[in-house]
């Protein structure tokens, strides 16, 4: 189970963290965020340079669960087997052995497996 974040600390531990390599820290701030959560309101101001680094944060940010496109359906939900939640697709290395597979039972007509050349 994990603890349960408060976003105000987030964003304040982001600030304090960035803050100290601002090269004009005395520039007025360029954005006033509000925050409302079940702990309560928050306002930050927030620098240029602050802002920033969050973008820079957020472009570089790749979620953990993100192990790209399904090529069946162009769905995101691939688990950690590499198996589409969405449309059943098995993809890496085994899911190309099982469709190469079942290629070769299609293309056998019969519904039985080819027999493998000795």
């Amino acid at each position: 189970m994990t603890a349960s974040l408060d976003p105000a600390a987030v964003i304040a531990e982001f600030i304090d963290a960035v803050a100290p390599y601002d090269p004009h820290p005395d520039a007025p701030p360029v954005a006033l965020i509000g925050l409302r959560t079940a702990l309560g309101d928050e306002m930050f101001t927030m620098s240029d340079h602050v802002i920033r680094a969050m973008c820079r944060a957020l472009a570089s940010y790749r979620d953990p669960q993100d192990r790209g496109e399904c090529v069946e359906c162009g769905g995101r939900h691939l688990d950690e087997n590499l198996h589409c939640r969405d449309c059943g697709r098995l993809h890496g290395i085994l899911g190309q052995v099982i469709a190469d597979h079942a290629r070769r039972v299609a293309a056998s007509g019969d519904g039985s497996a080819p027999s493998e050349p000795a």
